[in-house]
């Protein structure tokens, strides 16, 4: 039981060093952002973050027809 514990705790640690190698070689080492907004590709091609996007969807219509009720 303590060798299985052991290991696991070995190898969770090699994973958070390899994980964090740029951060520690590099003297401005950063991890790039996750959000699509961040990301200049997503934007040439007008895709936004999921919010965003219904939040543009939600918009009123100024263009609507008026119905009656």
């Amino acid at each position: 039981m303590l060798k299985v514990v052991l290991l696991t705790a070995g190898i969770v640690a090699i994973s958070i060093v390899l994980l964090c190698i740029k951060l520690i070689v590099l003297p401005k080492g950063k991890f790039i952002s996750p959000h699509i907004s961040n990301n200049k590709e997503m934007q040439k091609r007008g895709i936004h973050c999921v919010q965003s996007m219904d939040k543009i969807m939600r918009r009123d219509n100024p263009y609507k027809v008026k119905e009656r009720i």
